[in-house]
């Protein structure tokens, strides 16, 4: 398997299950009357990360990561978003960007060092242990902690809601 394979396909799927997410999350508000903010601001617990930012830095995890694996800039989102539209559109955006993304150029990453912030140091792996030991599981993290945010406030969703789009053949 090829690291842009790896990259590349699970971003896409990733981030397009929780844009799915985002609209039960909006349709769930409706439904029940309340301010979809209500959701946006939600936690799991007092020191983790808000709905809106578990979202915000599951795009980055994917942006950031095939940015630093293909060695190009990445663009860089403000992270003002304070409504469900918007978050959508991070998405979109974020999607958009990877797209654009030389698959041959990630591929020729795995020997590579890359270096890349780690609070207030630096982190520095081969590229291919970046991508499968620092990228993909801080991906999955905060895309299923807004997965199990919504789900704790009542969000009707399940395990598949999750894995939309995963490319299964039911036999």
């Amino acid at each position: 398997m090829s690291m842009s394979s790896a990259a590349l396909s699970t971003f896409e799927i990733t981030l397009n299950a929780v844009s799915k997410l985002l609209d039960k999350a909006e349709a769930f508000a409706a439904a029940k009357k309340i301010d979809p903010s209500v959701l946006l601001n939600a936690r799991l617990a007092p020191d983790m990360f808000a709905f809106t930012r578990q979202v915000q830095v599951a795009c980055d995890m994917a942006k950031f990561g095939v940015a630093r694996l293909a060695g190009i800039e990445s663009p860089k989102f403000e992270d003002t978003e304070t409504t469900i539209p918007q978050l959508k559109e991070r998405i979109a955006k974020t999607l958009a960007f990877i797209k654009t993304v030389d698959a041959k150029a990630i591929d020729a990453s795995a020997g590579r060092e890359i270096t890349f912030p780690l609070g207030p140091k630096r982190g520095q792996m081969t590229g291919a242990d970046y991508l499968n030991h620092f990228v993909l599981p801080n991906l999955y993290f905060h895309a299923t902690t807004a997965y199990a945010i919504l789900r704790h406030n009542g969000v009707e969703i399940g395990k598949q809601d999750f894995l939309a789009g995963i490319p299964l053949k039911v036999i």
